[in-house]
């Protein structure tokens, strides 16, 4: 059984070469949209502990 990046490799393989950019294209931009979409569930995260942390202190005082 191939893993799938053994078989992306073959298949790139049969891509003809004026095809190859527009496939680069395409890997780099499912990489971007991979990338944006960990740094927005970085910062949802950073957000809700603020959210979190304010709750806490507003707590705290009307204790």
């Amino acid at each position: 059984m191939m893993t799938i990046k053994e078989q992306l490799l073959q298949e790139l393989d049969q891509v003809p070469d004026s095809a190859l950019q527009e496939v680069l294209e395409f890997v780099r931009s499912l990489k971007a949209e991979q990338q944006s979409n960990l740094e927005n569930r970085v910062w949802q995260a950073y957000l809700d502990s603020e959210r979190e942390r304010e709750e806490v202190y507003r707590r705290l005082a009307n204790s």
